[in-house]
């Protein structure tokens, strides 16, 4: 079964996300580190793990299967979302992918170090329409993907 994990917690595209779900009648499971208002829908389950580094990310990669999408920013994550065969995707609509994962996990880790001595500031740019815009078509375009994979359309 085709459903969509949310690390939830920083997600800009939660409204996004479940809208799409209910057009293609997906499972959406959101996960959090503490309770946030979802749909009244059955198909929307909201999962409070607790506070604590890495729970939530814990959580969803030990249930996430191959016909699965994660929307995350969080590059090990993604990896380890990657690693048991499943999809990953940026709020931004970046996919993650296999090939590029080990690249981006280095960068990462580059940043941290250069972050943490003083030489890099700053974050991410702000979020914006177009961000938004290409999220909705990046994830119509891997659901679509995991449909014919799955050999449902």
């Amino acid at each position: 079964m085709l459903d969509l994990y949310v690390d939830a917690d920083a997600c800009p595209v939660k409204a996004e996300i479940y809208r799409v779900a209910q057009r293609y009648g997906l499972r959406v499971v959101v996960v959090s580190a503490t309770p946030l208002q979802t749909p009244r829908d059955g198909r929307v389950e909201c999962v409070v793990v607790g506070r604590g580094e890495g729970v939530a990310d814990d959580w969803i990669a030990e249930r996430i299967g191959a016909l699965d999408v994660c929307v995350t920013a969080d590059i090990p994550l993604a990896a380890r979302c990657l690693a048991r065969g499943a999809r990953a995707l940026g709020p931004r609509g970046k996919e993650f992918s296999p090939d590029a994962i080990g690249e981006l996990l280095a960068t990462r880790d580059l940043l941290a170090t250069l972050r943490g001595a003083g030489q890099v500031g700053g974050g991410p740019p702000p979020f914006t329409k177009a961000d938004r815009s290409e999220f909705l078509n990046q994830l119509d375009r891997v659901l679509q993907a995991l449909r014919r994979e799955a050999g449902r359309g």
